[in-house]
């Protein structure tokens, strides 16, 4: 038995077996199953890859999700592992990062998978990087899916340090069925700023009415009352 039909069986054993990591002749495409390293890292037989334009909680942070805390950055690498399974993925570098990782587009057959971590709540659009996902983003904040469901840090902001007080239960304004949701504050500089259910801060928002702030049903109702939306 010839050497090259020894090599050629062996390759093709390791392709079978979803152990083969091929990259394409161009050098910018890698294809393999691989393993989750956590809501935006991949590993490919050895190679790490950051998912392009997208930041998910890391591995350690928490959220709040109805007064109660999540262990969001684990439920993003849980959801990852499971939408790929034990799957191939076809992955388009676009960059390398800093710590010398393929920063890619990677697909599960027509599946955008950075998209798909973004539209369901598992990571954020990474701005700072790229505005592909910013749409995705915007869907999954008015669904209130994923981390958009409660009030949680932004990943680099965790990152350095900048997080929310989670050893202890935020303020939560309670509201009964048939109230309205939207949350009229006034800042400290007297500006009279609205949040929405989907808002990230809204769990630590509380309504004084004493001082002016108040209720709104929508976001039409408040605008017309002289607020406006709170930016993050």
């Amino acid at each position: 038995m010839s050497i090259a039909f020894l090599v050629a069986a062996g390759l093709a054993a390791a392709v079978a077996d979803g152990n083969f990591l091929n990259r394409s002749s161009a050098e910018d495409a890698l294809v393999g199953v691989p393993s989750v390293i956590d809501g935006d890292t991949l590993d490919l037989r050895g190679t790490r890859i950051r998912l392009h334009g997208i930041d998910a909680p890391e591995s350690r942070q928490l959220c709040h999700v109805s007064g109660r805390a999540v262990r969001c950055g684990q439920k993003a690498a849980l959801a990852l592992d499971e939408l790929i399974g034990r799957r191939t993925i076809r992955c388009e570098q676009k960059d390398k990062d800093r710590y010398g990782r393929i920063v890619a587009v990677c697909k599960l057959g027509g599946t955008d998978i950075n998209g798909w971590m973004v539209a369901q709540g598992h990571a954020l659009a990474y701005r700072s990087y790229s505005k592909d996902y910013v749409t995705e983003e915007m869907e999954a904040q008015r669904a209130r899916r994923g981390v958009w469901a409660g009030s949680f840090d932004y990943p680099w902001d965790w990152r350095k340090g900048k997080r929310l007080p989670l050893t202890e239960t935020p303020p939560v304004q309670t509201v009964t069925a048939g109230d309205c949701p939207i949350k009229g504050n006034i800042t400290a500089k007297g500006e009279k700023v609205y949040h929405t259910p989907a808002s990230p801060w809204y769990e630590r928002v509380t309504i004084n009415t004493a001082k002016g702030e108040r209720w709104f049903c929508t976001e039409q109702e408040a605008r017309a009352a002289g607020w406006r939306a709170a930016q993050y």
